[in-house]
């Protein structure tokens, strides 16, 4: 391999214990490694955010299967690129089946997503496809319905660190900081081929060893901004900003938002907007959730320095939106009477198959009759209490109403 080849693909991992994260899918118990070690290889589609391991997860199981594998690109190839890969298993080298890997296939229009079916159905091409969008809405249900989808997901600093670690050791001639590593791993942003450049390019101009000042001098100022290494004022920041959102104010949410991006972190912000949506704002402005997770995709999409505007975005609207936790308190409330051992005999009314005595609410004016929903020992506990906003309290008069409840 040319030295000029890019670190990420000189340092390809050969097997599943080398991809940074993906535990679900190449773990111990991971699926794709049980169904390599089956070797029951079918064709699959492949979706996540770039860096994740798509590509090098393909290779490893051609590898594995003894396939020959093919690379295209959606956004390039033609079906008669697809037509010359499908002619070569008949020759020696398709001898144990071919493998095309075809990347971005959502640049595929319908009629050719519709064309890899013939090649599919008659065995001749195993496909493996990957995108970075939902393949529910850009793959054709007759392409998905022949294939099985695997989630990719943005791998956490922690996991990209054993990466990181070996990339160190055969890019860097005198090795690396362990601070400059673990600033990488928060600044790649869940991207492991990012990482691996950034560790390039420090090793690359480093007089030493790579330090974190040679790491941030190949970052946008956005992204090179102070951010102590230290864990415990990484989650301060984290919690402060929390804590600011569920105060209702706007401005120190937005500081705290900011100086988490300009440490290079984009995945722990996005996380922690999530868990505010449902656990601080809940049931008091139930959209919260679905703009939060919205404005989260667009920033993992865009990424630094573009992806501060929409998670300004939703800082600032969590931060102004009503507050409620009463579907958080609810929650927490029934799990820890599952804990203490209550409400393991469900009401015979709810079970399968006869469901003997439910009573259909359908079929009552407004949708609603009397009914034994919990268990015995728990029939009268409340959970849910309607808290103060004017949602829940719209709510509250209605089916108070609906129940003639004073």
């Amino acid at each position: 391999m040319s030295h000029n080849t890019p670190a990420p693909d000189r340092l390809r991992p050969v097997s599943f214990d080398e991809v940074a994260g993906q535990k679900h899918l190449v773990g111990e118990r991971g699926v794709l490694r049980r169904l390599c070690d089956r070797g029951h290889i079918t064709s699959m589609i492949f979706f996540g955010p770039p860096g994740t391991g798509k590509t090098t997860c393909a290779s490893i199981i051609a590898e594995r299967s003894g396939m020959e594998m093919r690379r295209l690109n959606a956004t390039t190839a033609s079906l008669s690129d697809v037509k010359a890969i499908a002619a070569e298993t008949s020759g020696v080298f398709g001898q144990n089946g071919i493998l095309l890997y075809l990347d971005e296939i959502q640049y595929f229009n319908k009629k050719q997503q519709q064309s890899l079916l013939e090649y599919l159905e008659d065995g001749r091409i195993t496909l493996i496809a990957s995108t970075t969008e939902n393949p529910y809405y850009y793959i054709y249900d007759a392409l998905l319905s022949r294939c099985s989808v695997f989630e990719f997901k943005p791998v956490s600093a922690e996991d990209m660190m054993p990466r990181l670690r070996t990339a160190a050791g055969e890019l860097c001639k005198n090795g690396a900081e362990e601070s400059a590593l673990q600033f990488i791993a928060r600044a790649a942003a869940g991207d492991v081929r990012r990482g691996l450049t950034m560790l390039d390019s420090a090793a690359a101009s480093s007089e030493g060893k790579v330090t974190e000042e040679d790491v941030k001098a190949f970052l946008p100022s956005v992204m090179a901004g102070v951010f102590d290494a230290d864990a415990d004022v990484h989650y301060n920041l984290l919690s402060c900003l929390q804590k600011s959102i569920r105060g209702s104010d706007p401005d120190a949410a937005v500081f705290y938002l900011a100086k988490l991006l300009e440490g290079g972190d984009l995945l722990s912000p996005c996380r922690r907007l999530l868990v505010i949506a449902s656990e601080d704002i809940g049931a008091a402005y139930p959209m919260a959730a679905a703009i939060t997770y919205a404005c989260v995709e667009s920033a993992k999409m865009l990424g630094l320095p573009e992806a501060r505007i929409p998670l300004a975005n939703a800082t600032v609207m969590l931060a102004t939106a009503p507050k409620s936790n009463t579907a958080y308190t609810a929650v927490n409330e029934a799990a820890q009477d599952i804990r203490e051992g209550k409400g393991l005999n469900i009401p015979e009314h709810l079970k399968s198959p006869l469901f003997k005595g439910y009573v259909y609410p359908h079929d009552f004016p407004n949708d609603w009759t009397p009914q034994q929903y919990l268990p015995d020992d728990l029939k009268d506990k409340e959970y849910y209490r309607f808290g103060e906003n004017k949602t829940e309290q719209a709510a509250k008069r209605y089916w108070d109403e609906v129940k003639k409840k004073k």
